[in-house]
């Protein structure tokens, strides 16, 4: 569900896939090829949220901000299943992962992967290009080539998944 709030509206871009049982409230944008899964929540009443270029918002994910941060979401960004992400910026190119939190101030570095289950606490800067995994998250390598190529690659797929199930739903 598509949703007003106040004087915010959705902004969703038409090459953007969002599936009919997610909700995007009010000082939302989503930007050309990014992706939307099935009940999502993305809720921007208290202030902005981004979601940049070919990213990919996995099913059950949560979204929100708080009166200081907004969330701001690179491109080519694939979160995880049932991730809450607030208030927090994530730099192009990362793979949060599945049941992933992270909290209002964080800041994601580019190339970068959170590992599944992880707690990335509140004003933490994690750096471009590493593994971070644990609750709370810490560093525990840089990230290879190929394992960068492979968010990338993440991402691309989720793509042409969107691109499927967009034209599904528009030709029913």
């Amino acid at each position: 569900m598509i949703i007003n709030f106040k004087d915010k509206k959705p902004n969703i871009s038409s090459e953007a896939f969002v599936a009919l049982t997610a909700d995007i409230i009010g000082d939302v944008f989503i930007k050309d090829f990014s992706s939307v899964w099935f009940n999502v929540v993305i809720r921007g009443d208290i202030r902005e949220i981004i979601v940049g270029e070919g990213s990919n918002i996995q099913d059950g994910t949560v979204i929100h901000t708080d009166k200081k941060h907004g969330v701001y979401i690179g491109e080519n960004v694939s979160i995880g299943h049932k991730c809450l992400i607030h208030g927090c910026s994530i730099n192009n190119n990362c793979l949060i992962g599945m049941g992933s939190i992270i909290l209002n101030g964080a800041s994601i570095g580019k190339n970068t992967i959170i590992g599944a289950g992880s707690l990335v606490t509140q004003n933490k800067n994690i750096p471009e290009g590493v593994l971070c995994f644990g609750s709370p998250a810490k560093i525990i390598r840089k990230l290879t080539v190929e394992e960068i190529k492979s968010i990338e690659a993440n991402a691309l797929e989720y793509k042409e998944i969107a691109e499927f199930y967009k034209r599904e739903v528009e030709n029913e």
